[in-house]
């Protein structure tokens, strides 16, 4: 009997080099999560979490966690170097809004909505597109 090699798992290939991070139902007004998504929508893996570690807002704990699992992804799954990675895309959709009533004095209510939304973060990898000068006698 002839002997088998054994069987190793290959890794996947991802032809558009994106890789994402979903976190649904957070606790968060949509409008509070948008001026933070503004501000690191574009930039770098690094950057992105210095800016989120010193932002003053409620609102940069959760994204901080999305984009720092996104990033777990992209080296997990698809051996991206975090170094190489850029926030391509980064939205916030409006959640589910939930009604109470707050009771107040003399047997009145007051209406509480407390709202949630849904965030995307999608990372690139962008060492795919630099140029690569040990690779030139291939453009020839």
């Amino acid at each position: 009997m002839g002997k088998t090699k054994p069987y190793r798992r290959r890794r996947k290939q991802n032809p558009y080099r994106e890789v994402y991070a979903l976190g649904q139902y957070i606790s968060l007004s949509a409008h509070k999560a948008r001026r933070v998504i503004d501000q690191i929508r574009g930039r770098s893996y690094e950057q992105t979490l210095m800016i989120l570690e010193l932002m003053p807002y409620r609102a940069c704990y959760p994204i901080f966690k999305l984009v720092y699992s996104a990033a777990a992804n992209a080296s997990h799954n698809w051996d991206f170097k975090k170094t190489s990675l850029v926030i391509s895309k980064a939205e916030v959709s409006k959640g589910p809004t939930v009604k109470k009533l707050k009771t107040r004095a003399r047997g009145r209510g007051y209406p509480i909505k407390r709202t949630a939304c849904h965030i995307r973060i999608v990372l690139k990898d962008t060492s795919w597109y630099e140029y690569d000068e040990t690779k030139e006698y291939l453009l020839r």
